[in-house]
């Protein structure tokens, strides 16, 4: 809280080492896992440069990949959820995650297989944060070249005016009928030792995170049905209410894994934070103007 609220530039390296090493020695498994959402928190707004961003991304990949070993909490899964989530929110730092993204999806795509829910759902949107990411805009001297991978353009998404074309720039992941199928799975489980609210959120969640594999410039909760008034896509239908600013639109991942981040930081002080705290807002700086 007191760094998101008066950030400065020499906290990430007065308390980077100290955090690590409860992360590490701690007995306490609570411990362990507000340190891992304590580091996060102070690498992104406590001054840490992009190479030690990215080794604190590399940190917890280390975690999920051991599934929680490497730090001693072998198996547990808020353990596994914290590295999971804080690797999604630093990652929206980091512009080129191409050699950084075969490693990932191994371990990520090694969770799905988790028998927890909260497990599989933040390794499934950090895969669709980095296949959101293997498209950037092209460039002014670029030409555009037709997709050879079956990926399919789609002329009626709800874009903004004038909006950038998107282009796909490395192959996130090899294996990806195999990735589709898995997610299909996900997405229509139905399992008698699940509760009826963890079905539903594996089914809403997975529903979202394929649709993203299959067409990555789509965020989470793309409605692909077709507005009999439009003739258009309802396209992205998740936004957050701002008392009176407007209406903020999550209609990409990146956008998603930050606001669930500043969430899990500012709880109910979210809203209020966003309207009087300029650096919540510089977080997610995108509201539409009311309807």
């Amino acid at each position: 809280m007191t760094v998101v609220t008066n950030p400065t530039n020499t906290v990430y390296d007065a308390v980077f080492q100290p955090i690590k090493r409860t992360i590490n020695d701690s007995e306490s498994e609570a411990s362990k896992v507000a340190a891992i959402h304590t580091l996060a928190t102070v690498t992104f707004y406590g001054g840490a440069s992009l190479d030690e961003t990215q080794n604190t991304v590399e940190y917890y990949l280390e975690i999920i990949e051991s599934d929680g070993h490497s730090i001693g909490a072998g198996d547990s899964e808020a353990v596994v959820t914290a590295a999971l989530e804080e690797w999604g929110f630093l990652a929206t730092q980091l512009e080129d995650m191409e050699d950084l993204s075969e490693p990932a999806m191994e371990a990520f795509v090694e969770q799905l297989d988790s028998s927890y829910p909260r497990v599989q759902i933040a390794a499934g949107e950090n895969i669709a944060l980095l296949y959101e990411k293997s498209y950037t805009e092209l460039e002014e001297d670029e030409e555009a070249e037709s997709d050879d991978d079956g990926a399919e353009s789609d002329p009626e998404d709800e874009r903004l005016p004038g909006a950038p074309k998107m282009v796909k720039r490395y192959t996130v992941y090899r294996r990806e009928d195999q990735l589709k199928h898995k997610l299909s799975a996900l997405a229509t489980l139905s399992s008698h030792r699940l509760s009826k609210k963890d079905k539903k959120s594996l089914h809403t969640n997975f529903a979202d995170i394929l649709n993203s594999v299959e067409n990555p410039t789509r965020g989470p909760r793309y409605q692909n049905a077709v507005s009999q008034e439009t003739g258009k896509r309802y396209g992205n239908r998740m936004a957050v209410r701002i008392h009176r600013t407007g209406i903020m639109k999550i209609d990409q991942w990146w956008k998603l894994h930050r606001l669930q981040a500043l969430r899990r930081i500012l709880q109910g002080g979210f809203i209020s934070h966003y309207e009087k705290n300029e650096v919540i807002f510089d977080s997610l700086p995108y509201v539409l103007a009311t309807r």
